[in-house]
């Protein structure tokens, strides 16, 4: 090649060169919505799990993806229009989790798609048409899929401290489907010959009166219904429990590493991994009224063997076996 001829060639890719990068379309950055009742310190580890999920599956924040988080620091009443905001910000998808903020959600939006990490009954709540073909614009995960679940925390409890006689449900009767799981838990009490009480705490400054409650009426046995008062506040339910020499059984994890007697139920961080799998489908063209909800396959049981001594209880060494962890 001549001298004039290369000058042309370099001169022709120089002009070539700006227009090919112009030509390459941007990689699409998608905003997902990220909504909690509780503080972001006592969901951190929720959200953590989500992230991770997503990054395993190409989406990492600050490259193709942002998050809008939302909490209502443990005011139920906030959920409304932080739900809003998220809508007027058009996220293209919201995770979330627990029925008071899906009911929150699925009140803003009809459209935006939205997938539930943690939900209870959802069918019995009206989130969802069915299990298998959910409808609408909500799919998603169940941490349990039906009201007679919560049976099983008490027969449970009972295992572990057979004098329990007596039985208080601490609740709040606010959330879709709470009524069910309350009604399903006083039929199982029944069963088992219990008396059967409750005790209703519908935000953090309820739990003091609520355990004075369960001590002037002579309960000797808990159990704490999966809901965000309660998660939000663990560590203070936890220690009101062990002040009042009340053992009681939780439906997840987080209650019994925060000093709670004992728990039965699914892995919720692992739940919100799994959501990213949904959150992915979505993105990717699939209608989340056609992806069908995904139950929980494993129930954890976690005892804390350090407040059984505290409690002076004797845990049965079967039942120590059959836990998944014992926490010393």
């Amino acid at each position: 090649m001549n001298r004039r001829g290369f000058i042309g060639t370099v001169a022709g890719s120089l002009l070539v060169a700006p227009l090919a990068l112009k030509a390459q379309p941007t990689a699409k950055v998608y905003r997902i919505g990220f909504i909690v009742t509780a503080t972001s310190n006592e969901t951190g580890h929720l959200f953590k799990a989500l992230s991770e999920g997503l990054r395993e599956l190409g989406y990492v924040e600050g490259r193709n993806v942002v998050f809008e988080r939302r909490f209502a620091e443990g005011k139920q009443e906030r959920l409304p229009a932080l739900a809003a905001e998220l809508v007027q910000l058009k996220v293209d998808v919201v995770v979330t989790g627990s029925n008071p903020v899906i009911t929150a959600v699925k009140q803003a939006t009809a459209t935006i798609p939205v997938v539930m990490a943690v939900s209870r009954d959802p069918v019995g709540a009206k989130f969802i048409a069915s299990l298998a073909r959910p409808g609408g614009n909500i799919t998603g995960l169940a941490n349990d899929t039906a009201p007679e679940i919560i049976g099983k925390n008490l027969a449970l409890l009972k295992e572990a401290v057979p004098r329990v006689s007596r039985v208080t449900y601490l609740w709040n009767p606010v959330p879709p489907g709470a009524e069910a799981s309350k009604n399903a838990l006083e039929r199982a009490a029944r069963n088992l010959g219990l008396a059967f009480q409750s005790a209703e705490v519908r935000g953090h400054d309820d739990l003091e009166s609520a355990f004075a409650a369960m001590v002037r009426e002579r309960a000797n046995g808990i159990v704490v219904a999966q809901d965000p008062v309660t998660f939000g506040s663990r560590s203070q339910v936890a220690l009101l429990a062990a002040r009042s020499r009340l053992p009681a059984v939780y439906g997840v994890r987080e209650f019994a590493e925060a000093g709670g007697l004992m728990s039965y139920g699914p892995n919720i961080a692992d739940q919100f991994r799994r959501a990213a799998i949904y959150v992915d489908k979505i993105l990717k063209g699939a209608k989340p009224g056609d992806l069908p909800i995904e139950q929980p396959t494993k129930f954890e049981l976690v005892i804390n063997l350090k407040t059984a001594k505290a409690l002076g209880l004797m845990i049965t060494p079967s039942l120590l076996q059959r836990a998944d962890q014992v926490i010393e």
